[in-house]
Order: C-alpha cells, then sequence, then structure tokens
C-alpha cells in the first residue's frame, strides 16, 4: 500500500492536470458551442434517433440490434447511476480552477456516463452494422472530450465510463 500512494498522487495529478489544460479550450466561443453540441447529442438524443434511423431504414431486420442497444442501455443506466451513488466524487469544476461549459445533469463526477453509454451503444451498433464504426467511433470519442473539455468530468471518468460501457456491453454478447 505504501508504494501504491505515490503512484495514485502522481495521477491524480496527471488527471487534474489534463482536465485543467483541455478546459483552456473553452476560451474560444466556437469551442465551447462545438462542445456543448455534443455533450447536448450524447446525452441520449443521438441515440435515440440512431435507434429510429435503423428501424426506418432496416425495419423489421433492425428490430433485435434496437432491442439490444435499449437493454444495454437500461443496464448502462443502473450501472451509472449506483457508481455515481457510491463515489461521490466532485465535479472539476467545484475542485479545480475549471470552467463549467455545460449545466450537469446530475452532482457527482464519477463515472462519466455520457462515456458510458455512447461506447455501449458504440460497441452493440456495430456488431450488427460493421460500416458505422468511423462515425460512431468519432461521435463516441468527442463525446468523451467533451465532458473534460466541459469542465464535467476527469479524464479518469470518463476512462472508468468506457471501460464499463465496454464491459456492459461485452456481457450482453454473453447473455
Amino acid at each position: 500500500m505504501l508504494l501504491l500512494d505515490p503512484t495514485l498522487a502522481r495521477l491524480q495529478r496527471c488527471d487534474a492536470w489534463l482536465c485543467v489544460r483541455m478546459n483552456k479550450a473553452l476560451r474560444y466561443p466556437a469551442v465551447l458551442h462545438f462542445f456543448r453540441a455534443v455533450s447536448w447529442l450524447g446525452n441520449g438524443i443521438f441515440w435515440y434517433s440512431l435507434m429510429l434511423a435503423l428501424l426506418l431504414q432496416h425495419g423489421a431486420a433492425a428490430a433485435q440490434p434496437v432491442l439490444h442497444m435499449a437493454l444495454v442501455g437500461v443496464a448502462c443506466t443502473l450501472a451509472y447511476r449506483t457508481l455515481k451513488r457510491n463515489t461521490v466524487r466532485p465535479r472539476p469544476y467545484e475542485t479545480l480552477d475549471v470552467v463549467r461549459g455545460a449545466v450537469p445533469l446530475d452532482v457527482f463526477s464519477f463515472p462519466s456516463g455520457h462515456t458510458l453509454h455512447a461506447v455501449a451503444f458504440t460497441l452493440v451498433a456495430c456488431a450488427y452494422y460493421p460500416a458505422l464504426a468511423v462515425p460512431l467511433g468519432a461521435f463516441t470519442a468527442l463525446t468523451a472530450a467533451s465532458r473534460v473539455v466541459l469542465g464535467l468530468h476527469y479524464p479518469s471518468d470518463v476512462l472508468a465510463g468506457a471501460a464499463v460501457g465496454a464491459l456492459l456491453a461485452g456481457i450482453s454478447f454473453g447473455i
């Protein structure tokens, strides 16, 4: 444990440093508006629109993929809420010298629910529709970045959200 403490402290400093550096991009209004829009879309609008578009494009053939995405979304929401309630990590704008670029959806920072859902939805959608990998991967990366740039999450919150989202998507394929 004694050897782990300095390593954890160093990781926390790096996490905070990267958060502050990324948040400095908000001094450019175009960056602020762009990442606000990405974050807003990543709050579910993009993913529900994708599910609807798949149903409209592919009809009944999309029913299973869309149901799979919806069920993974429910599992993600349950996991995200449980983790948030039990970790109670303050958001970066509360503890660091960063600008809050958007209104948070809840009180705590860990993990990033936007990223958790984006990774899970992307993995499930791409398993059924591999041609969507590049656009969904790009949107997921932008969603994850938006959370840090907007001062709402630490990079470690985003990485944890991505890991949990990937884990839940992976488990869903085994069920």
